[in-house]
């Protein structure tokens, strides 16, 4: 058991200097305007697939996977085979309407789709609390993990991880954060590859064993039943189509994604760009799974390594199992996907307060320079916010609070995905139907999810339900407001999926 060496400690800087210099590589041009927000169209499809992939990995669930296996069974593997309802959604019905109206964020849809400045405005603002505080998290979490493995001050980590991702968000906008994250997600793909491989080969009985180990009841328990009647009970057919709309609500409604979407309106590089990101999607997942259930099997053979809690013991693997030099690479991976995180949050929340907030209350045109620099100032003043709250949650015990946070905006933005339901799939919908869907949607989840029994109504329901109110409760007001406004008007041509 070597720890964390010297030699692996180089490996770590020399990866970070590396990609802080490809992202400035990447943001040698100067962008302004459309192009710092959308890129400058040389990106391929392939670089944005892999981005999508890496943002959504967030280093929350580099750690979380392999642990859920190791310490359970893998139900919630089959979270991950949502992709194939939520990819199929995606391109059918959302991606060719952003595509004809060539939207600049998710949220001119709503404006666009409603005539209302004010639900732009409103999911704007909802994305951007959600995200400021999802990228304190996300630079916390593994910050602390990494400390603990390698002796570094966890405020010099989240500092350096932080200071990064703002250089290159700052100077290069999209393209630089697209090519980064690019890089990134490869290193994480191939390191963690790699350690399955190094794992398997590490015990006793290698792949056969792990296999055998599922067979024997790591794969689904007694008590895990493929269908449930009660849909809002856990089963592997609640867990694939919830989290499926789940992942469905981030697709056409989270500005991080959609952002991706914008860098073209060629409908086969956006099919490509789906396809591919649900592949890679369900690759890792599988990997970080039998990873998970490799370790339980390796250390039931072998003595367990300091620091082996859950959602540590991947970590912990690495630090005290792999040799010296790809235990720093593999630690580097970690960060890796901590920082695509970060740097899609800080590039998303600026383009989101420039185009859907600044621009919609100010009362003259921005010039696209003048977008930029408000853009540019945006995600230098939010990262040093969320580095600032990242060092504080250092120091304090914010478990609690973290989930509490994380599911109460997680509801509230599973509930705007409802709204881009309520738009695309009708055409009697109008913004007054949309505003009391939204907000009766929201009570509704909240209470569902901090006033009823622990257990009684799964998480992986919560989307269902939540676009089900979002429809039952829109049109009917929708159809109300418009007999008593004398309204007939008709959405915008191409806003919904039936032709005008």
């Amino acid at each position: 058991m070597q720890g964390f060496t010297t030699i692996d400690l180089i490996i770590l800087v020399v990866y970070l200097a590396a990609v802080l210099f490809a992202g400035l590589y990447f943001s040698k041009k100067e962008m302004k305007g459309k192009e710092f927000f959308k890129g400058d169209g040389t990106i391929p499809w392939w670089v944005t697939s892999v981005s999508i992939f890496a943002t959504l990995l967030s280093p929350i669930s580099f750690l979380s996977l392999a642990g859920n296996s190791y310490a359970g069974t893998w139900i919630m593997w089959f979270a991950q085979l949502g992709m194939i309802v939520a990819i199929p959604i995606t391109i059918k019905f959302f991606l060719p309407i952003y595509s004809k109206l060539d939207i600049d964020t998710a949220y001119h849809y709503l404006e666009i789709r409603f005539g209302s400045k004010g639900l732009r405005v409103l999911g704007a603002v909802m994305f951007i609390i959600y995200q400021v505080g999802r990228m304190s998290i996300i630079m916390y979490l593994p910050s602390m993990v990494l400390a603990s493995l390698t002796g570094i001050n966890v405020n010099i980590l989240i500092i350096a991880m932080g200071v990064i991702a703002i250089i290159y968000s700052y100077t290069g906008g999209l393209k630089s954060v697209l090519w980064t994250d690019f890089i990134q997600g490869s290193v994480l793909l191939v390191g963690v590859t790699f350690a399955l491989f190094y794992l398997a080969g590490g015990i006793n009985g290698g792949f056969g064993a792990i296999f055998q180990s599922m067979a024997g009841g790591k794969f689904l328990a007694s008590d895990q039943p493929i269908f449930n009647p009660n849909i809002l009970k856990d089963s592997v057919f609640l867990l694939i189509v919830g989290a499926g709309l789940n992942t469905c609500s981030s697709y056409v409604s989270s500005q991080d994604i959609v952002q991706r979407f914008t860098t073209t309106t060629d409908m086969k590089k956006l099919n490509k760009m789906m396809l591919t990101n649900g592949a890679l999607s369900i690759f890792i997942a599988t990997v970080f799974y039998l990873i998970g259930t490799g370790l339980y099997v390796f250390y039931s053979q072998n003595a367990l390594p300091p620091a082996a809690q859950q959602d540590q013991i991947f970590a912990s693997y690495i630090a005290y199992q792999l040799p010296v030099g790809i235990t720093g690479l593999l630690l580097a991976a970690i960060y890796a996907a901590s920082q695509s995180t970060l740097s899609t949050g800080l590039n998303s929340v600026a383009t989101s307060w420039t185009l859907d907030i600044q621009e919609r209350l100010s009362r003259k045109k921005m010039s696209f320079a003048l977008q930029t620099r408000i853009a540019q100032y945006v995600s230098l003043g939010v990262g040093v916010v969320a580095i600032l709250v990242s060092m504080v949650l250092a120091n304090g015990e914010i478990k609690s609070a973290y989930e509490w946070f994380n599911g109460f905006m997680g509801l509230v933005l599973g509930v705007l995905g409802g709204t881009f339901a309520l738009g695309t799939f009708t055409k009697v919908a109008n913004a007054k139907g949309a505003y009391v869907a939204f907000f009766v949607a929201a009570v509704t989840m909240v209470c569902i999810k901090y006033m009823t029994p622990a257990g009684s109504v799964s998480i992986w329901s919560y989307s269902i339900i939540s676009i089900a109110i979002s429809l039952v409760v829109g049109i009917p007001v929708s159809m109300i407001t418009r007999k008593l406004d004398g309204d007939t008007s008709k959405p915008v041509k191409d806003a919904t999926i039936y032709h005008n």
